[in-house]
């Protein structure tokens, strides 16, 4: 077999680029930085989007997806961890074309923000993400507005502008809180709108920065559009160099530009089920018997709803590390003390013995009689700055229909006459 031997000229220019080409490598010059934004999906965890890193190596002409948001219901202990409010969430790598096919599949949106980085800052960055991947680095707690997979990226982008992202932001206020946030995601849900919002206290309603804006990954992205920075070498740069959207959402509800008021039609509603309601009263207060059979039903029925909301709200309050629920005024007017009122209701709507009706239908007035006044103190308490929470929709929700089942208009005085009738004498 014949051997080709080459020049030894020749040889020494090859080893000789190949020793360039190594040291451009190594300063990151075969790298390129992304920033991929996910729309919203469908499921209720996935209404706030998602993002991630994106790396290409011109070299090996391979494109990886560094994500922090990485979880899965078959973790050992999820339901109970995620119940206390500790849920493990992972740092993960995986080739961006597999997820990006995800996420086509699954209708979500995908836009790309290219990078304008020096090649020493690229290979920090990518140092830096493989670094998080390790098996001993890439578990979390996960935070909804504290730490999750967006605050994640905004820290890596003000690593890679050496701090100056987080100063260009951290003092500046924001429009919004972290409510009005989260009603801008969930508007067009309104059951799961009201049960997040009824759950989560004044601590996500206090002030917040530009820079919290960011837990949001469409915050991330919309902030970074138009940014600028100084570079390593003392250049100022665009971060973001261009911005492509390869995949396009079709038929998912619009993220609101600002949080949609709440209150009225919650009052609304509230008030055409407090007419309903009433109605039953009236036909039970002319001997109808299917009207005393609903309004039994309809108060118990209430009462499971806003008891079962009480329920697991006083839970998180006391037992978990879930801190956006805490110092939640709702627990003023909406207590566990309602499921008193579930089988007091049905005993109401069927009961034939007229004792057990009478017991029952105070037992009733004064569960819901407290919920009316609680409602009404909170309300008052609005006027201190330190008891302030946009719970509004929340009371307005809840006073007209524990009026009506507080107030209930059917045999009241006649009830006290037959239990505790009035002693009269002639002088």
């Amino acid at each position: 077999m014949q051997t080709y031997i080459m020049p030894r000229k020749i040889t020494v220019l090859i080893i000789l680029i190949l020793i360039c080409a190594a040291g451009l490598f190594a300063q990151g010059e075969n790298l390129k930085l992304k920033i991929a934004v996910i729309g919203p999906g469908s499921e209720l965890y996935f209404w706030w989007g998602h993002i991630g890193l994106i790396i290409e190596d011109s070299y090996t002409g391979r494109s990886f997806f560094y994500d922090y948001g990485i979880f899965s219901f078959d973790n050992e202990n999820f339901f109970y961890n995620f119940a206390f409010g500790r849920l493990l969430y992972s740092c993960g790598v995986s080739p961006s074309e597999l997820n990006f096919d995800v996420y086509r599949i699954t209708n979500r949106e995908i836009t790309i923000y290219t990078l304008d980085l020096p090649p020493q800052t690229r290979l920090k960055i990518m140092d830096f993400a493989n670094v998080n991947v390790l098996p001993e680095n890439k578990d979390y707690f996960y935070h909804h507005f504290k730490d999750n997979c967006s605050t994640r990226i905004r820290d890596i982008i003000d690593l890679a502008t050496d701090g100056q992202f987080k100063n260009e932001f951290i003092n500046k206020t924001s429009l919004f809180t972290f409510r009005d946030h989260v009603r801008r995601h969930t508007w067009f849900s309104p059951g799961a709108d009201w049960v997040l919002n009824f759950w989560m206290g004044q601590v996500i309603d206090t002030p917040i920065t530009v820079w919290d804006d960011m837990f949001l990954p469409s915050e991330v992205g919309k902030l970074i559009e138009d940014y600028w920075y100084i570079d390593i070498n003392g250049e100022r740069k665009k971060l973001v160099t261009s911005i492509e959207t390869i995949y396009k959402a079709q038929g998912r509800p619009v993220v609101l530009e600002t949080p949609r008021k709440q209150w009225l039609i919650n009052l609304i509603f509230s008030l055409v089920l407090s007419v309903i309601f009433g109605f039953f009263f009236y036909l039970y207060s002319k001997n109808v018997k299917i009207g005393r059979v609903l309004a039994g039903l309809s108060m118990s029925l209430c009462a499971l709803v806003f008891g079962v909301a009480a329920l697991l709200l006083f839970f998180m309050n006391i037992f978990t590390n879930h801190d956006y629920t805490f110092e939640n005024l709702n627990m003023i007017f909406c207590t566990p003390l309602f499921l008193v009122a579930v089988p007091a209701g049905i005993i109401y709507a069927f009961t034939k013995n007229p004792k057990k009706l009478f017991i029952n239908s105070q037992l009733l007035r004064l569960i819901w009689l407290l919920s009316a006044f609680g409602t009404i103190i909170s309300i008052v308490l609005k006027i201190f700055p330190w008891f302030y929470q946009q719970n509004l929709p929340d009371q307005l929700l809840m006073l007209p229909i524990a009026l009506v089942f507080a107030c209930q208009p059917v045999g009241l005085k006649e009830d006290i006459n037959r239990y505790f009738p009035l002693k009269t004498g002639k002088k």
